[in-house]
């Protein structure tokens, strides 16, 4: 009877923890329509809702296979549903191999993580990229590019062997979407209008502040399910107790990263900017995604106040160098996912060579294969709207109406 409840336990904490890393969805789709010009609204929302369909859907027939049950075989439709419920037998019989909650639970925890590394991609890409060229990569990112380098990771490959440690996925979901994310921007090319001729950058306000802000409250939310729920487990003293610190962790970082964001652009542009503050507070649960379990609060709050100070300075170089990220996706998942992996070495004694080749080898694959996908979409169904359609919003172009039809004229 105990190890039955034990099991319902974690079989309930797992499901409810991927409930909240669900509704970062919303979060992510929230936050990119407040900082996408009101012309594009709709695309970026039908974007997001229809990635994350994609999404369980390739994870359902090839990528949780490719993830943890090696990638030799092709799986049919029944894979999943053929991994009912662990038996009774097994559960009762205790020992270190016998299961701890559904295999079923496992999936869906796990396919919640593949969306959120695709929602990465939707942001950095906005306000150009063709939406069903999107979707066609979406296929590709979610039933192949994530679940291979997951597959080195968590699914027991080379890298955990070498013992790179990424806890909850700094590198391995954020990293790997923002290193995606890149390889598409560079195949895309900036917006129109987003540089002069001088090479100048011209700032390209989004459309709904208040909403950027609610998606980045849900976000944050949505992250206790994702670094959470990443304990596995729930129903032990030991593992309960660091639930509840890495509960602790993420907010810290969180706050962290906003206040340190915030101040750095106070610093440097002489006013409190709301979307550095926004993009501050991600850079913090970022960064502390890697291991929200070993440091103390105060230093889970350096930790991502670092974070905070490194995604402005990037937002800034990425503009700089004309690579067009209207929501700051790249800066805020890759660039401060690399710190988080790499503090993991600073802080928590981990191998700087096993972190690097982590890092490397998720980076090489997740965006060469990216850019190659990119190319060949382009290719063949092209990847990128036509300059009046984008002049005139991808809405209309893309979905035929518009978010904000009341403050249109006739």
């Amino acid at each position: 009877m105990e190890s039955e409840l034990a099991y319902a336990l974690d079989t309930f904490y797992f499901l409810v923890a991927g409930a909240f890393v669900m509704w970062m969805a919303a979060g992510f789709a929230m936050l990119e329509a407040g900082l996408v010009r009101s012309k594009n609204t709709v695309e970026i929302l039908t974007k997001n809702v229809s990635l994350f369909a994609v999404a369980c859907i390739m994870y359902l027939v090839i990528g949780y296979n490719f993830m943890y049950g090696g990638g030799y075989v092709l799986p049919g439709f029944d894979l999943i549903l053929s991994m009912t419920d662990n038996t009774a037998e097994a559960v009762n019989a205790g020992g270190d191999d016998a299961p701890y909650y559904s295999n079923l639970s496992d999936f869906f925890f796990q396919v919640v993580f593949v969306a959120t590394a695709m929602s990465i991609v939707s942001g950095a890409v906005a306000e150009r990229m063709k939406l069903f060229s999107f979707l066609a990569f979406a296929v590709v990112m979610t039933g192949f590019i994530y679940p291979i380098q997951g597959l080195w990771s968590w699914g027991g490959g080379f890298l955990s062997e070498l013992g790179y440690s990424d806890y909850a996925g700094s590198g391995i979901v954020h990293m790997c979407g923002a290193a995606a994310a890149l390889g598409l921007v560079l195949v895309l090319g900036p917006r129109k209008g987003k540089y002069g001729a001088d090479g100048s950058v011209k700032a390209i306000p989004g459309a709904n502040l208040p909403l950027a802000t609610l998606g980045t409250f849900i976000l944050w939310m949505g992250w206790f399910g994702f670094n959470g729920g990443s304990e596995l487990a729930v129903a032990s003293v030991e593992s309960a107790n660091n639930v509840a610190r890495v509960f602790v962790n993420t907010n810290m970082a969180a706050c962290g990263g906003l206040l340190a964001a915030l101040i750095t652009a106070k610093i440097m542009f002489g006013k409190a900017d709301l979307t550095m503050a926004l993009n501050g507070a991600l850079a913090g649960l970022v960064a502390i995604t890697a291991d929200p379990l070993s440091p103390s609060s105060a230093l889970a709050t350096i930790i991502g106040l670092i974070g905070g100070i490194i995604v402005v300075f990037s937002i800034i170089g990425l503009e700089k160098s004309k690579i067009d990220d209207p929501v700051g996706a790249i800066s805020v998942h890759g660039t401060v996912g690399i710190w988080g992996v790499l503090a993991v070495w600073v802080f928590s004694g981990a191998s700087l060579g096993s972190q690097l080749i982590g890092l490397g080898a998720i980076f090489a694959w997740s965006f060469g294969l990216a850019l190659v996908v990119g190319f060949i979409i382009k290719a063949l169904i092209g990847l990128r709207v036509s300059e009046e359609e984008e002049d005139a919003g991808v809405d209309l172009a893309e979905c035929g109406m518009e978010a904000y039809p009341e403050f249109t004229n006739d």
